[in-house]
């Protein structure tokens, strides 16, 4: 019994120790990956992978040639270090200076040193060095800074989602940055409030397009998102219009539209920053008509005022909400653009707008190299 006790503990203890150096190797790893471990395991991998390419080199330089010692540099640059992409650089400038003694002078023969090679491993390792001292300066290393964009990205969608609405009321939204990227400087921010019969959505078209607008916008959607709900209705875009003003931005104008709903009586008010007006569909006539507040851009002037347009939503109607990119192109004005647009959704007029967003972006607006955001808020029949 005590020696299968001890066997037994024995056994229990190496799978503890095996465990433990399991949990250890995958942390490791996932610290490394993120950019919060030391990159030691790369260096000393590529220090050894540079030996094994120089005798590749040696013993067969028709399959491996000399300056496939650019590949370890190449990934040096990608995964270490300033300081250790140096001790590489050292170690691969060895195995070229072993190479050419070995193979002699590079006039005797094709598979030679030659000074274009020198050159060629040279120009890829300060390449190399540029982008890593790059990624010192920014203090991002290249295996966090593709997940922090996608993180961004994700928390710029998130929160955009609008809130779900009681039964009788449909939204939605589309938003289509410029040239296909992945962040844009339209974005909306949404809340119910009192209690959740008050609909409050912030749509604002910050000044610029694409990546050159993301940042600015991905700050004014958190402050604009902490401003909703917090304030009464009527002072939201005069703290909105102060909060830019007070970051003295060089470009930090921006278009905003603030809509107020009542999800119980369908009365709205419609705040109005510079933005584009809104387009109401009355169930009752077919007609669309134009709803606009009016109010300066936002960070123009301190002290402006925002007077609202009220409206009310009955059953079956319509309100669209968008950012200019949607109806202003080089070869049209606005206006020939607003006209496009209700008559490209008057095609979903007895089908229902399920889905509409979406697709009159892509009739209407395609190919524009302009963010471009469309919402949509209707009221059952």
């Amino acid at each position: 019994m005590t020696r299968g006790a001890g066997a037994e503990s024995l056994r229990a203890r190496m799978h503890k120790r095996l465990h433990r150096t399991r949990i250890g190797m995958r942390k490791a790893g996932v610290d490394y990956f993120r950019g919060d471990g030391s990159d030691w395991v790369a260096l000393a991998a590529l220090l050894v992978a540079v030996p094994a390419i120089a005798g590749g080199t040696l013993w067969h330089p028709e399959w491996i040639a000399p300056t496939a010692l650019v590949l370890p540099i190449i990934a040096g640059g990608l995964l270490l270090r300033p300081a250790n992409l140096l001790v590489l650089y050292a170690a691969s400038a060895a195995a070229l200076i072993v190479e050419a003694a070995l193979f002699g002078p590079y006039d005797q023969g094709r598979d030679r040193i030659t000074p274009g090679t020198v050159l060629v491993v040279a120009a890829v390792g300060l390449s190399g060095l540029l982008v890593a001292q790059f990624r010192s300066r920014v203090g991002v290393p290249w295996r966090r800074g593709g997940t922090m964009l996608f993180d961004l990205r994700e928390r710029i969608r998130v929160q955009s989602t609008l809130p779900k609405l009681p039964k009788g009321w449909h939204h939605e939204m589309a938003l289509r940055p410029a040239g296909g990227q992945s962040f844009s400087g339209d974005f909306v921010v949404a809340s119910r409030t009192q209690g959740g019969n008050i609909l409050e959505v912030v749509l604002t078209d910050v000044s610029g397009k694409g990546m050159d607008a993301a940042s600015r916008a991905l700050l004014l959607s958190g402050a604009f998102g902490g401003l909703l709900g917090s304030l009464p209705p009527h002072g939201f875009l005069t703290a909105a219009n102060g909060y830019l003003l007070r970051q003295d931005w060089d470009e930090g104008f921006a278009t905003s539209v603030h809509l107020v709903l009542d999800l119980e009586s369908g009365d709205y008010e419609l705040f109005s920053a510079g933005h584009l007006p809104g387009l109401q569909l009355s169930a009752g006539t077919g007609r669309w008509e134009e709803k606009t507040g009016e109010g300066p851009l936002l960070g123009v002037y301190d002290g402006a005022q925002f007077d609202p347009v009220k409206g009310t939503l009955r059953p079956g109607d319509v309100l669209m909400l968008f950012t200019d990119g949607l109806v202003e192109a080089a070869d049209r004005d606005i206006a020939e653009g607003m006209d496009r647009l209700t008559g490209e959704a008057e095609r979903y007029v007895h089908s229902g707008f399920a889905g509409a967003a979406w697709h009159l972006i892509e009739a209407v607006a395609k190919d524009v190299n302009d963010d471009r955001a469309l919402l949509l808020i209707t009221r059952d029949g």
